[in-house]
């Protein structure tokens, strides 16, 4: 039983990041569109190209969450891409409700991310426990 629910927490977790991401990439994608993204990156102090980067990596990386792809490597660029978000919302405070949110569901996100590069894809994910993982 207990290999069961550790299985169901890695696609949980798989399921809540890679939601969140796609739903983060489509909205830079289709809302703030590629060059409004691009521009927003740009006017963080990032290279315009982050902004497209960005958009590739949430849409990509969440769809390959989902399945169960590349679990521990999508998790761990995503905990780099979220201390990123992280840092840059650190100045408005802890509620991501303030001005300009601030680093409180970054931060949440971190955790996340860092527990399912820990548990990996699961069992219940397209190619299974033992054959999807580069990093073990």
């Amino acid at each position: 039983m207990r290999q069961n629910q550790t299985d169901l927490a890695a696609l949980f977790l798989r399921i809540a990041l890679g939601v969140m991401f796609l739903v983060h990439g489509f909205t830079k994608l289709l809302v703030f569109t590629p060059s409004g993204t691009a521009q927003y990156f740009e006017s963080l102090g990032f290279p315009d190209f982050v902004g497209y980067i960005a958009i590739v990596f949430e849409i990509g990386g969440g769809a390959l969450l989902l399945v169960g792809i590349l679990t521990r490597v999508i998790a761990i660029l995503a905990i780099i891409e979220l201390l990123i978000i992280t840092i840059i919302h650190f100045n408005n405070g802890w509620t991501f409700s303030n001005t300009g949110g601030g680093w409180e569901y970054p931060a949440f996100m971190v955790i996340t991310a860092f527990s399912l590069a820990l548990l990996g894809n699961g069992r219940y994910s397209v190619l299974g426990q033992k054959h999807s993982e580069l990093i073990e």
